[in-house]
């Protein structure tokens, strides 16, 4: 007997197609809008933590830059630089982890004869730490004298350096040639030092190029391999930032940093699917109004089955299985092309579809389409129970 039930809800929808089309249609952008969505939110979140992971083990230590004190808050000293004593009671507080001082600046070079003057960053390395700080080169090796220095990936593509390349650094080459001996893997955003588009050099050289000192340090990056990162942190903040109303370094926990990013951009995610989620209760309210249309045109039809013995359960399955039908067909629709808005999304925003295929992706997938086939078979239930509880004599008499 169900089989005929499930006939007659086919042959339902042929006759009205055009309505069930457009119920259909209403289900399908309800589906793209939250599967699309949730795509898009994840392949943010991984883009995001592709780029961010090799910092995410970091504790980055920088010059207290002061607390407000001039709008009435309070008050902190203003450095410009760390001082190597202030390198040597980290190095000691974070020990057996790696800490690592940097120096930093910006200035003029030319990567060519006749070549255009161009301003980029110099990062300043201890040699033996520079491995540890940066364990992955694209090309060539580091360097381990003051006349070889390592580019960014983006910076070589965009001058198209090479390994073996020379740079002059200065406006007239004041502070000297160096010979590119390696080039950086490509890292993306970063919390400590941004090399995609600069050079590393050696801290001896930095310090007779640019006249610095040892108390003259940028930053010191902690690489955390043992312990955890936010007991690093406050061990430092323990040693350094002994008196509160006069602070010395100011201290980065880049793995809480990013769990606040991630959480920031699931909430967002959350935000932007739920108001696709607004679109399918349109959509659902559509398919009530359908099934209820269905349900008054068929009344003499829903008296005769009732007075030759169809049973209640049997007339309300008829039209569930109309709802799920639309349901299934409309949500399966969507889903797919979703994955096609997903793809356009992917290539056009981030260039790339890697993170398309993913479990997070296709579970996002897989959501928007339970969902609509549920909204659907919900929103089919009333009509459905007011079919089957039809009293057969009045349905008979219904003109």
């Amino acid at each position: 007997m169900t089989g005929i039930f499930w006939e007659i809800s086919k042959r339902n929808i042929r006759i009205h197609m055009l309505r069930s089309s457009l119920a259909m249609l209403g289900i399908i952008i309800g589906v793209v809008a939250i599967a699309s969505m949730g795509i898009l939110g994840n392949t943010i979140v991984q883009e995001v933590s592709s780029s961010l992971s090799s910092v995410g083990d970091s504790v980055i230590v920088t010059p207290y830059a002061g607390g407000g004190g001039g709008f009435g808050g309070g008050g902190g000293s203003n450095n410009m630089y760390l001082t190597n004593q202030n390198f040597q009671q980290i190095k000691r507080s974070v020990a057996p982890n790696v800490a690592i001082p940097v120096m930093s600046t910006s200035a003029h070079m030319k990567v060519g004869v006749g070549s255009d003057d161009i301003v980029a960053a110099i990062y300043g390395l201890p040699p033996d730490d520079t491995k540890k700080l940066l364990p992955d080169l694209e090309a060539g090796d580091y360097s381990n004298g003051n006349s070889g220095c390592l580019v960014g990936t983006t910076f070589a593509k965009d001058h198209n350096i090479k390994v073996g390349s020379r740079i002059s650094i200065g406006q007239n080459g004041e502070y000297g040639t160096l010979r590119v001996t390696g080039i950086i893997k490509e890292r993306g955003m970063s919390f400590d030092i941004s090399t995609d588009n600069a050079l590393v050099v050696t801290k001896d050289w930095f310090e007779n190029a640019f006249d610095r000192s040892n108390d003259e340090l940028n930053e010191v990056v902690v690489k955390v391999t043992k312990g955890d990162t936010a007991d690093i942190k406050t061990t430092i903040e323990k040693q350094l930032n002994r008196n509160t109303k006069d602070k010395t370094v100011s201290v980065i926990d880049s793995k809480a940093t990013l769990a606040s990013i991630f959480e920031t951009f699931g909430m967002i995610t959350t935000f932007v699917t739920a108001i696709g989620g607004i679109s399918m209760i349109v959509a659902g309210v559509s398919i009530f109004n359908i099934m209820m249309m269905s349900v008054n045109e068929r009344i003499k039809e829903i008296g005769i089955m009732r007075s030759i013995g169809t049973q209640k359960k049997e007339v309300m399955s008829m039209f569930i299985y109309e709802a799920a039908i639309i349901g299934v067909v409309g949500s399966v629709i969507g889903g797919l092309l979703s994955i096609v808005a997903g793809y356009a999304i992917s290539s056009l925003m981030f260039r790339t579809t890697e993170y398309l295929f993913t479990v997070a992706s296709m579970l996002s997938v897989a959501e928007g389409v339970g969902f609509g086939i549920v909204i659907c078979i919900l929103c089919g239930l009333y009509p459905a129970w007011q079919a089957a509880n039809l009293n057969p004599i009045d349905a008979l008499r219904h003109e």
